[in-house]
């Protein structure tokens, strides 16, 4: 528990479902008020509201598509127009899907890009403006991937935005780093989310993601959003522009494990 974190309001997009739902009922334990974006699962937001105020925290959902303009502006007004003010923005709402890069249509790359990215920009963007305007020692959170780090083939257009993630992020937090804006990613590695599910039940998908992970276990989306809540927190007063993988080990090259090689 970080008490600095008490009462203060924060927007996760993406939050009906995995790692941002997680991140959400997080900052509930955290006694925040947070407004849970969805673009579909109306009932993952409500549930995420019920997990948050069972917590003593405060929330409201909002859908919105966080790749359009229009959605991350309803998202900063829900914010203000239900708690007063904005502390903390998590860009948390992404996609995947595999597809060789030469088969590739443009709707792929672009609808992936789209939310990976773009949506990471204008919500930064909305979060951004707010700070400045409200002279706000604010606080953004982007989810990346260790894939900004590691090339994934069958997910260029994944690893793409994920590489851009990283730049805009570390740009960013050094743009923003004089006003006492702090901006940091997290990058998950192999976590048991709702998309990761069908994979993880496969007994040789199983085996071979633990073989890349030195850890040998898969992560909770709670790792995840403990990560978060320390981002969030006085606690990392002094981190801005930085990625914090939570991938039990997977970017340290795993095949040299046991000094292989």
């Amino acid at each position: 528990m970080y008490s600095d974190l008490k009462n203060k309001v924060a927007v996760v997009t993406g939050g009906s479902k995995g790692i941002g739902q997680a991140i959400a009922k997080r900052f509930g334990e955290e006694h925040m008020s947070v407004v849970i974006n969805y673009r579909s699962d109306k009932t993952g937001a409500d549930e995420a509201v019920k997990l948050i105020e069972e917590n003593g925290g405060h929330a409201v959902a909002v859908q919105a598509d966080i790749s359009e303009e229009d959605g991350a502006t309803a998202l900063l007004n829900a914010a203000l127009n239900n708690f007063g003010t904005l502390d903390v923005w998590v860009n948390n709402a992404g996609m995947e899907n595999r597809v060789a890069t030469n088969e590739m249509p443009l709707s792929d790359w672009q609808r992936v890009l789209n939310i990976n990215l773009t949506g990471v920009f204008l919500g930064s963007r909305a979060a951004l403006d707010y700070f400045v305007k409200n002279d706000k020692k604010g606080n953004i959170i982007n989810m990346s991937s260790v894939h900004e780090q590691i090339p994934w083939p069958g997910f260029a257009h994944y690893a793409a935005s994920k590489g851009g993630v990283k730049l805009f992020n570390e740009t960013i937090a050094m743009e923003y780093a004089n006003r006492g804006v702090r901006v940091n990613a997290i990058g998950p590695g192999a976590i048991n989310t709702p998309i990761n599910a069908a994979k993880f039940a496969d007994p040789q998908q199983m085996k071979d993601t633990l073989e890349m992970v030195p850890m040998k276990r898969i992560g909770d989306p709670e790792d995840v959003a403990a990560a978060a809540a320390w981002l969030a927190s006085d606690q990392s007063s002094y981190v801005t522009g930085v990625t914090l993988f939570v991938d039990g080990g997977m970017t340290l090259y795993p095949s040299f494990q046991n000094g292989k090689g």
